[in-house]
């Protein structure tokens, strides 16, 4: 829905603003990567180590933050959440064998340093400390050993993988590993070409006893001379000779340690500082720095030196563009890539020249991009609103045309069966002349061999996300000239209709003949409602119509109907215990009343009373939202945060502003936690939140006024945004109930 601005041409757009006083330096001393490092029922967040998007990352193995022994330490976190390569354990026992691969290490949490450039451990059983530095390609581990007893370096694989390794010399080490790819995608060798600071005695393992063969498979070891002693190497997933030539380019110098850690925190000082911050209180600004540092975990930049290995053909690409992998964009579309389009625009257009290429290799346009391919997960094209709302923000430098084909055959060609790529099924073109996707009866066996078993048709669920996705692919054809394509697809992000019980106030299932399936909406459907929802319940989806709001409040019968049925969101409950909604419903966490936070469908929900006449109530909403669910502690992450997706929300939220409908170029207000926030821009101008009188309590806006032009709507828009200026909001203890209604 695009909003009118009322904002006097006149106006001087302000550029330029005063820094901050709060040094940019200051702003990495409160990162706290342990923060969500307990899952309140889901995966823990764990402290990365690397620089911001790029390919070289670490994390010691382990359950989760209160887990207190380390299993290993990896040479190379491949990809969020699906693996890791080269397992590394330093020991010092007496004897070694095979079996000393079993210990386990333990360690003292609050002795560990986890600063992304930084990491360090002390394993106290055995008096050893790990500390590691992260480089592009290039990874830098140091080990101090007691002074008596043996000293040496484990190395093995994961997932028992097929490998090799060699010791060239007395301080080379050279190997690969296969990182395994899902069923019906190809396996990726990666390379690792390293060097010890000494002379070693190295090895592998026969019948279980070390032997000092100089190469081989399975397990190998080095054992070490000097107390302290350091790995230096780097990988590849092309070569060993490439391996080798991307250790040369970082740290073929002979670079000490400590500079390498300088190096790295250099590169996090840069992108941390781009956003500076007054007020709030200490807790809120770790909260939301340890956010802005997860913003920058993915995607990465998998180029080496000008050469790349694609999963989407299989083949080694030189290209003069970086090329990144490693994108959920189920959860990434709806604020991290926004995001990314006002503090690093070059940076993504280099993402979306990304996706381009995908389709290219491999014929479609991806969904969850991998090292190894598509990982097929979640449901719907969402990297159609991905482009579009790139494209509306002034993004150009990628192959647009080359995208809209790639949106265009996903749209026509491609199945929406979540958890599925290839070409459509029966239940495809269904959609296509009937406008929903069709649902089962609950405990009906699925005829149709390509649903997954497990995730199921989530028929709701499909036929809202795909409208979104078909109205993106419309606007996109409108804003290049396609006009007939502009008609179609625009039509089809219509297709919610479909889909709504008038009578219930609910997205409800339809069976092939037209018929509704009479379900509870808060409790059907199988493990986490799949039959007809995805991970969430009907309250949730709801409202999954971004595309057309004003639509959806008809369907409501007005901005009143609209509004009570929010209150009653917040409001509702659950029917039956958590122990019992949960058990069906891991992933809906975070809750107040109905409402999910946890879950990142539910992002823009508190948002939509700006569409109303309460505008209050997403100031409201907001500020307890952030305050419960997203404390500077190790719970402090509501459900899966999968790789920025949901702390982007808390840094657009606490910065005050948020992109409700991505694919329109439009921020609506809320309430920021900070008295004053700078957003230093790439193209050298500076925007500014100015909250007065800013607190806890002080959450609602009073007035407002951008660029000195008093404002009575929430909303500004992106080109504002990024031609720099001043958005000032007068904030006091009690709402104004007149601010911000259209």
């Amino acid at each position: 829905m695009k909003k009118q601005i009322i904002v006097s041409c006149a106006a001087m757009l302000l550029s330029g603003m005063a820094v901050a006083q709060q040094p940019s330096a200051d702003v990495l001393s409160y990162i706290r990567p342990e923060i969500g490092g307990v899952g309140t029922l889901l995966e823990p967040t764990r402290p990365t180590m690397q620089l911001p998007n790029e390919m070289m990352r670490m994390t010691p193995v382990r359950k989760d933050y209160l887990d207190d022994q380390i299993s290993s330490f990896p040479l190379l976190l491949v990809s969020h959440r699906l693996g890791q390569v080269f397992a590394l354990q330093p020991n010092n026992d007496e004897h070694l064998s095979e079996s000393s691969w079993k210990t386990r290490l333990s360690y003292d949490q609050g002795a560990e340093e986890r600063a992304p450039w930084h990491y360090y451990t002390n394993l106290v059983d055995k008096d050893i400390t790990v500390e590691y530095t992260p480089g592009k390609k290039a990874g830098y581990y140091r080990f101090t050993f007691p002074a008596t007893g043996a000293k040496r370096l484990l190395f093995n694989t994961y997932d028992r993988a097929r490998n090799w390794w060699r010791f060239d010399n007395d301080s080379t080490i050279a190997g690969m590993q296969v990182f395994k790819a899902e069923d019906g995608l190809q396996d990726v060798p990666v390379y690792v070409y390293g060097r010890f600071d000494q002379p070693v005695k190295s090895g592998g393992f026969t019948n279980g006893n070390a032997t000092t063969q100089q190469k081989g498979e399975g397990k190998a070891w080095v054992s070490l001379e000097k107390r302290v002693a350091t790995l230096r190497y780097a990988v590849s997933f092309i070569s060993e000779a490439q391996a080798k030539e991307n250790y040369e380019l970082e740290l073929g110098g002979g670079q000490s340690f400590e500079a390498v850690v300088a190096n790295a925190k250099k590169a996090w000082q840069e992108v941390m500082g781009q956003i500076e911050v007054e007020g709030g209180t200490p807790a809120e600004r770790r909260s939301f720095y340890t956010a802005l540092y997860r913003c920058y975990e993915r995607m990465v930049n998998i180029t080496e030196n000008g050469k790349y290995y694609s999963g989407y053909d299989n083949k080694v690409h030189t290209d003069n563009r970086p090329f990144y992998v490693d994108d959920w964009v189920w959860d990434t579309y709806l604020a991290l890539h926004p995001l990314r389009t006002i503090l690093l625009p070059e940076r993504e257009e280099d993402m979306l020249q990304s996706y381009v290429r995908m389709y290219e290799q491999s014929g479609w346009m991806p969904t969850f991009p991998v090292l190894y391919g598509d990982h097929a997960c979640m449901n719907g094209f969402h990297s159609s609103v991905m482009f579009l709302d790139a494209y509306r923000k002034g993004l150009r430098n990628f192959d647009v045309a080359k995208a809209y084909e790639g949106m265009k055959k996903n749209a026509t060609s491609a199945t929406m069966l979540p958890w599925r790529n290839g070409p459509k099924t029966v239940l495809d073109d269904f959609y296509h002349q009937k406008g929903y996707f069709p649902a089962l009866k609950s405990g009906e066996k699925d005829p149709v061999p390509q649903v997954h078993s497990f995730e199921k048709r989530q028929a709701v669920a499909v036929t809202l996300g795909g409208a979104y996705d078909d109205w993106a692919v419309g606007q996109l054809a409108a804003d290049l000239g396609k006009t007939a394509d502009a008609k179609t697809f625009t039509a089809r992000g219509q297709n919610y209709h479909q889909l709504w019980h008038a009578e219930r106030q609910f997205f409800l299932p339809k069976d092939s003949a037209g018929n509704w399936i009479n379900i509870d909406p808060v409790f059907d459907g199988g493990m986490g409602g799949r039959e007809y929802y995805d991970e969430n319940n009907g309250w949730t989806y709801m409202w999954q119509v971004q595309q057309d709001i004003p639509g959806l409040m008809k369907l409501m019968n007005g901005k009143d109907g609209f509004e009570r049925r929010l209150d009653q969101l917040f409001r509702e409950g659950l029917g039956r215990s958590r122990y019992e909604f949960w058990a069906k419903f891991p992933d809906a966490t975070g809750l107040v009343g109905q409402y999910s936070m946890g879950n990142e469908p539910s992002f823009f929900i508190p948002y939509l009373y700006n569409y109303t006449k309460s505008p209050w109530k997403t100031q409201q909403r907001i500020r307890l939202l952030l305050k419960t669910w997203f404390d500077d502690n190790i719970f402090g992450i509501p459900g899966d945060e999968d790789g920025g997706g949901m702390s982007a929300f808390v840094v657009f939220s606490s910065m005050g502003f948020y992109p409700v409908v991505p694919g329109e170029p439009l921020y609506t207000i809320g309430s920021p936690v900070f008295s004053k926030v700078t957003v230093h821009l790439k193209n050298g101008k500076d925007f500014t939140v100015i909250a007065n009188n800013c607190t806890e309590v002080n959450k609602y806006i009073q007035s407002a006024k951008l660029n000195g032009v008093a404002i009575n709507t929430p909303w500004f828009t992106h080109d504002q945004l990024m031609s720099g200026g001043k958005l000032e909001l007068e904030m006091g203890s009690k709402p104004n109930k007149d601010w911000g209604i259209e």
